[in-house]
């Protein structure tokens, strides 16, 4: 019956689109899968305001919420005012102190703010925030999954994950991170569901591990 059916909503990486979920697929007699996409932030908007406006996309109760990288940053912030079902936070970190170091050098000389983004078809510094993986043949890859290229939203997104100050984890955050992430490296994270091989794209290329995790983990049984 439709009202037993779970309502997940899947928020993307920075500058990614809902594709990236297009191999996730979860037991439609249970679950409903809705992407959600990046809008552009008005003019000096904070990211808890940002995650206010995007809670207006949530059209269900009681739901299950997962964010990618800095989707996953969002998710949280989204989680401090709407009562969620479960909450994912997938290749992305839990607090300011799982950032690797260079982010925090980044934040300290604010040489963020010095990132050609006025280049929206920079494939290689997309990538290297969304993706971390430069291979030159992936760059089709890119072209598909990256399409956000607003220089006023990656400026905007850049910032809010250099700077995000959560201190403390969400005590129900359900972290899921591959051990080979090289945008967010494994051995800065604490208290997480390790995927074997995975990397910063493993919501693409390690969809069958979700595929057969999620439902248990949604349902509360162990991954």
């Amino acid at each position: 019956m439709s009202q037993d059916i779970i309502h997940v909503y899947l928020m993307p990486g920075m500058a990614a689109n809902p594709s990236i979920f297009d191999n996730i697929s979860l037991p439609k007699d249970q679950f409903q899968l809705h992407k959600l996409t990046w809008e552009i932030p008005i003019k000096n908007e904070t990211l808890s305001n940002y995650a206010l406006r995007m809670i207006n996309n949530i059209k269900h109760e009681n739901i299950v919420l997962l964010g990618v990288s800095f989707g996953g940053i969002l998710v949280q912030e989204m989680s401090k005012h709407i009562k969620l079902r479960k909450l994912f936070v997938v290749s992305s970190v839990k607090t300011k102190h799982e950032l690797p170091n260079r982010f925090k050098i980044l934040k300290t000389t604010k040489a963020y703010k010095l990132l050609p983004t006025q280049l929206a078809s920079n494939l290689d510094l997309l990538a290297k925030f969304s993706f971390g993986d430069l291979i030159k043949k992936r760059i089709d890859l890119y072209k598909k999954y990256l399409s956000v290229n607003d220089k006023y939203y990656l400026d905007w997104s850049i910032e809010q994950v250099i700077n995000w100050e959560q201190d403390k984890v969400i005590p129900e955050a359900i972290h899921i991170h591959g051990e080979k992430d090289k945008v967010f490296p494994h051995n800065c994270i604490t208290n997480c569901i390790t995927v074997k091989n995975g990397t910063h794209i493993m919501i693409i290329d390690k969809y069958k591990w979700f595929n057969e995790n999620l439902p248990k983990l949604i349902l509360g049984e162990k991954e």
